[in-house]
């Protein structure tokens, strides 16, 4: 068995095992609050924050937690570190925890936090759980980005609330449900053919 390394963690979650577009991992809200690239990577950041807490944490615990409770306990710690997220975006970031509304609340319950719990953290040390972590954030935060970014170019016709599309010349379908589920259709497509058709 090959040597886990830092430089692995990093790289596996954010092309190998892309938590959006390869895992299909937290798709609600992803699909729910790309309108805009600000909240894509608003939305991003919150669950990178949770994902590398609660898998920093978990690891430190493995030797302690019984596995017959090991869902429970996933989901207090990632409840925990989503509501001090929570009271850090209310207390410094009021417009972004509006923008995003009750989707933050829900990070606590986000497949991903429970996947790489369950899936590395818990059978690995509490230094390359955290670097799992920030690769999966990585690769989450990125592709939610873009995919904010697309649906607010071709919905609205702003980028991070810069015009550059005229008026008029928008597909308001992008910025819809709909549109939301195309697009990201299309990214694990391509992703896909990156990969040349290899799933994990």
């Amino acid at each position: 068995m090959k040597k886990d390394t830092i430089f692995k963690r990093l790289y596996h979650g954010i092309l190998i095992e892309n938590p959006s577009v390869v895992l299909c991992l937290g798709l609600c809200p992803t699909l729910a609050v790309t309108t805009t690239a600000k909240n894509g990577l608003a939305m991003g950041i919150v669950t990178a924050a949770v994902l590398i807490l609660s898998e920093f944490v978990i690891s430190l615990l493995k030797r302690i937690i019984p596995k017959k409770d090991r869902m429970i306990v996933y989901v207090l710690i990632a409840a925990c570190w989503t509501t001090i997220v929570q009271l850090v975006l209310n207390a410094y970031f009021p417009d972004i925890s509006e923008s995003l509304g009750i989707f933050v609340a829900l990070t606590a319950v986000n497949g991903l936090i429970f996947g790489r719990a369950d899936g590395y953290a818990i059978e690995n040390n509490p230094f390359l759980s955290i670097f799992d972590g920030i690769g999966f954030g990585i690769g989450y935060t990125l592709i939610i980005t873009i995919l904010g970014a697309i649906r607010e170019i071709l919905g609205i016709g702003t980028i991070f609330g810069i015009r550059i599309i005229p008026d008029g010349y928008t597909l308001s379908i992008a910025a819809l449900a709909p549109g939301a589920f195309f697009l990201l259709a299309c990214l694990i497509a391509i992703a896909n053919k990156i990969k040349g058709g290899r799933r994990v």
